[in-house]
């Protein structure tokens, strides 16, 4: 099992090696910052009668590889719908906040509503580990299975991805964290093109039907899109038994720096 993304001190929570992101080691991975906002929201608002239907992540700065706090409060808390607003800070200094949508379970309605086909998708053990040249430092955090359109390739791209280590020291990652960190990698997979992935997001939304099964979640690009610098890019979320979700980011052209 890779190291914990964060241990905690009182109410820090304090980043390991494998927290620091691809465009800078000095700096939390996007991935950490959204699976931590979630961490907290469902760690203090949870409820078993409502689902998390909605997570949206706000990374307007470079948030350092830092010790840093998560504060929460509720917007709002009606009988079907709660709203969780939480903010990431570093030094005392906000450097990113997410809004969670919780609704309430119910019963089907009644008749029948199309939705698009599942993916047909080989499950992620039928599927060779990717061969690893010049390692980022937090590969060891997350596995992989391509199944169609690697990086750098032409056409549609499928993937497998899983979160092999705890988020925080000692405690197992539940389903929904497990999905908000992995929302994140909806940016490299949908706005990486042939020359490398040159975008660098500034947000994820995560919309869940339901929580993930299992450890592995499966990225499908469902749209990229960019002008004059900007971009926005769409996965479908599945998990082994059938699709889950979608994850949405926003970008902005950063080149990224290499060696």
């Amino acid at each position: 099992m890779a190291e914990a993304f964060f241990h905690r001190d009182g109410e820090r929570f304090i980043p390991g090696d494998t927290a620091r992101g691809p465009w800078d080691r000095e700096a939390l991975h996007g991935r950490v910052i959204s699976g931590l906002l979630a961490h907290a929201v469902e760690e203090r608002h949870g409820d078993a009668a409502l689902h998390v239907a909605r997570l949206t992540v706000d990374m307007f700065r470079v948030a350092p590889f830092a010790p840093v706090e998560v504060v929460t409060r509720p917007a709002r808390e009606g009988n079907r719908i709660r709203v969780i607003d939480a903010t990431m800070l570093a030094g005392g200094a906000e450097v990113a906040r997410a809004s969670a949508v919780m609704l309430r379970h119910a019963e089907p309605p009644p008749g029948h509503v199309w939705s698009p086909p599942s993916w047909e998708a080989p499950p992620p053990e039928a599927l060779a580990p990717p061969a690893h040249e010049g390692r980022h430092p937090f590969d060891p955090a997350w596995d992989t299975r391509n199944i169609a359109g690697g990086a750098g390739a032409p056409g549609p791209r499928r993937s497998w991805l899983r979160q092999t280590g705890d988020l925080v020291e000692g405690v197992p990652a539940s389903p929904l964290v497990r999905a908000a960190a992995a929302a994140d990698f909806a940016n490299p997979l949908s706005n990486g093109g042939d020359a490398g992935l040159n975008f660098v997001n500034a947000d994820v939304t995560l919309y869940l039907h339901r929580l993930p099964v299992g450890e592995w979640i499966g990225f499908e690009v469902a749209s990229h899109q960019s002008a004059s610098g900007v971009a926005v890019g769409e996965c479908t979320l599945y998990d082994v038994e059938g699709p889950i979700g979608r994850s949405a980011v926003c970008a902005v052209a950063q080149i990224q720096r290499r060696g």
